[in-house]
């Protein structure tokens, strides 16, 4: 398959630039797989989708600003985005804007407390890879993220084009968010409100965590057309015994909300042959004729053109029948991305 094969019409002013004050207030697109049929709903219905026993699965990883402001010592400022820590140690993997005569050993002072020394420069190996460098922090105090949220922002993906706000700290975190550690939210998880879980449990339904810590690497674009030749970022991931017990030990479905749960489920079946207690990351690249057999059903938001998550939707759920309601959700002006509606994928 090519990648101009995922491509559709979306005219900017769909793509939703804040979130709706109510998160369960939004619209959402319900696709029965089984019947090719689809039903506008709002995301509060799925409390009438949910069944007993389903088993509901949460990535409660916790996002940090992770866009921080430096200062070289001629005056220039330097984006660094901070990716991964490396061992344990004060040594990151980060993105850069606005640094390429940053030289290795220079150190960029983010304040009096806080500064960043290049360590090494790591060029791309491809066309579609993403050049990384490496860093030393320096900082007062034991936290790294406690510095991080002092000094940085939430890094929003750049088709919100409205600049960053304070309370993006907030809204662009869900609710049950307790593993720190992503530069980006789990984007589908933002429309549960605590109140809307809780009438979940009270159904009978089993809320189960997995925790994916997403990279920036998840807003790139596919920049080759053959899809063999994409080479996507890996993202770390855990699956605690108890979320592997209940999938295992399953009576009603399983229901993945977001691709990053999907995600940590596929790779682990696939590598194992069930779910298992694993810490591992995977850079697994799913898209069709693949089959997604680690799930039943599946919550996601609406997801860019030609990117590697519309290609997963599209591998769960069939290509055409996706995009026809892609389609059918422009023509209703349906809110996109990361703050936009949501579709329930049903089987």
């Amino acid at each position: 398959m090519k990648t101009s094969d995922f491509d559709y019409y979306l005219p900017n002013e769909l793509i939703a630039q804040s979130p709706l004050e109510k998160r369960e207030f939004c619209r959402m697109l319900h696709l029965n797989k089984t019947n090719k049929t689809y039903t506008d709903k709002h995301f509060y219905d799925v409390l009438d989708l949910l069944n007993k026993d389903d088993i509901l699965v949460l990535n409660d990883t916790k996002v940090y600003p992770a866009r921080v402001i430096a200062h070289r010592s001629t005056g220039a400022n330097v984006e660094v985005f901070f990716l991964n820590p490396i061992d344990n140690s004060n040594h990151w993997e980060v993105l850069t804007k606005n640094a390429k005569r940053v030289r290795e050993g220079e150190i960029l002072e983010v304040s009096s407390d806080f500064k960043i020394k290049l360590v090494e420069k790591r060029l791309a190996n491809s066309e579609n890879e993403i050049p990384k460098y490496i860093v030393e922090v320096i900082f007062d105090g034991d936290d790294i993220y406690e510095t991080l949220n002092k000094y940085g922002s939430i890094p929003l993906p750049p088709y919100i084009s409205r600049g960053v706000k304070e309370n993006d700290k907030n809204d662009y975190q869900t609710v049950f968010a307790r593993n720190i550690g992503s530069a980006a939210a789990p984007t589908a998880g933002l429309h549960f409100s605590v109140e809307l879980l809780e009438k979940i449990k009270n159904k009978g339904v089993h809320i189960a965590y997995v925790t994916l810590n997403v990279g920036l690497g998840t807003f790139m674009p596919v920049k080759v057309e053959d899809l063999k030749d994409h080479t996507m970022h890996y993202e770390s991931f855990s699956i605690p015994i108890e979320t592997a017990d209940l999938i295992n030990n399953k009576k009603g479905s399983v229901v993945a909300v977001g691709t990053t749960a999907l995600r940590c489920l596929e790779a682990t079946r696939r590598k194992y042959g069930k779910i298992i207690e694993t810490k591992d990351k995977t850079d697994i690249f799913i898209y069709p004729p693949q089959e997604v057999k680690s799930i039943d059903k599946l919550i996601t938001n609406f997801h860019l053109p030609k990117s590697t998550l519309i290609m997963l939707i599209s591998a769960f759920a069939g290509k055409e029948f996706v995009f026809e309601a892609y389609k059918h959700a422009v023509s209703e002006k349906y809110r996109f991305f990361s703050y936009g509606d949501c579709m329930f994928i049903d089987k």
